[in-house]
């Protein structure tokens, strides 16, 4: 397995956006299964995913499937009281950093209480004004 794959394993559950940080390229982008926009960059990325880590509990990867710089790692988790699975599907850089990162989850109901806690999260974390705005 590549080294990026099983640290990452070790790091998104922690929440700990430091530890995620150095796993992500300068340019990533991240697509989460509760909107339809792009974040990019290694900064807002990795403070979205931060958050994600302190939103789930329970989280675990149940399998990993992939090669060279294409995986996908089947989860589950819980938000709030409700049970998710999903996929993370992940491409790395030539540098063997996480260069793409999209998110797919079931289901629906969960979604809507993932999106809502990130909303709230996001509310209250200055640094979102200015990511946002590059969203826009």
């Amino acid at each position: 397995m590549h080294p990026t794959i099983t640290k990452m394993q070790e790091v998104v559950a922690k929440g700990d956006e430091s530890l995620i940080h150095e796993l992500l390229a300068e340019d990533v982008q991240f697509m989460p299964p509760t909107y339809y926009k792009t974040w990019t960059g290694r900064e807002p990325v990795a403070a979205v995913l931060g958050h994600v880590g302190q939103v789930f509990s329970d989280f675990r990867y149940r399998r990993v499937m992939g090669k060279d710089n294409d995986w996908a790692l089947e989860f589950q988790c819980k938000v709030g009281e409700l049970d998710a699975v999903g996929v993370d599907l992940i491409t790395l850089n030539e540098d063997g950093l996480i260069q793409s990162f999209e998110v797919v989850m079931r289901p629906y109901k969960t979604i809507g209480a993932l999106r809502d806690a990130m909303n709230a999260r996001v509310m209250t974390d200055a640094r979102f004004l200015k990511f946002r705005e590059a969203l826009t």
